[in-house]
């Protein structure tokens, strides 16, 4: 084996343990699921009267980790793959799919419309 190959070989297999040991957990996809509905929850208050948007978000400070954990945390699997984790959620009868790899997460299906269903749901 050349040195070439031999240093590919050892880049890759660096690479791949750094990504398994940053490969995120359930408690950091809730976190992120958490911050991407304070963002929503954000951009809806632009169009709702201000007193409205302000009881909303207050509501949603102070109970978003019981939300989490009864509404998210039991209908979220998580199926690891080693340097990267899918988490498949289904909360007011849509699917999301998020890929978290290296501590960093990428929607890939629903998040759009699991947001403007909370978003009716809530106004």
């Amino acid at each position: 084996m050349s040195l070439l190959r031999l240093s590919f070989v050892v880049a890759v297999l660096a690479v791949s343990v750094v990504l398994a040991l940053m490969n995120p957990t359930m408690d950091q996809y809730l976190s992120f699921v958490q911050a991407e509905l304070t963002k929503a929850l954000d951009r809806m208050d632009q169009s709702t009267p201000e007193r409205e948007g302000t009881v909303v978000r207050n509501i949603f400070r102070r109970h978003s980790q019981e939300l989490l954990d009864s509404m998210v945390r039991p209908h979220t699997t998580r199926k690891n793959w080693g340097i990267f984790s899918r988490f498949d959620t289904t909360v007011l009868g849509t699917r999301v799919v998020v890929i978290g790899i290296g501590n960093q997460f990428v929607p890939i299906e629903g998040v759009d419309e699991a947001i403007v269903t909370l978003g009716r749901r809530m106004f």
